[in-house]
């Protein structure tokens, strides 16, 4: 039986338990209303790393390629903040002047 306070993995271990209580892993599923695929990925997680491994990790990673330098991002900003009405193509040729 796994306990957690952690309101953002209570669904999870939520269903593992349950299907621990049922023995059914396909009735545990269709009462929570997930896939049994999500099921066993849920269980590989915890026996892998713990419950601390069911905590969402991003998978996205920032691209900071298309990042501009922090005074451009600052300008746009005031400009945007300055004439909210003027869309990205005027807003660029005022400021490219």
């Amino acid at each position: 039986m796994l306990h957690t306070n952690n309101p953002i993995i209570k669904h999870k271990t939520g269903l593992l338990n349950l299907a621990e209580e049922l023995g059914n892993v396909s009735k545990a599923c269709k009462v929570m209303g997930v896939s049994r695929d999500t099921f066993y990925r849920y269980q590989e997680l915890v026996e892998d790393g713990g419950l601390d491994a069911l905590v969402d990790k991003s998978r996205k990673s920032p691209n900071i390629k298309n990042r501009v330098d922090e005074a451009t991002e600052q300008a746009v900003i005031k400009y945007a903040v300055d004439y909210p009405a003027h869309g990205q193509h005027r807003t660029s040729n005022e400021l490219r002047k």
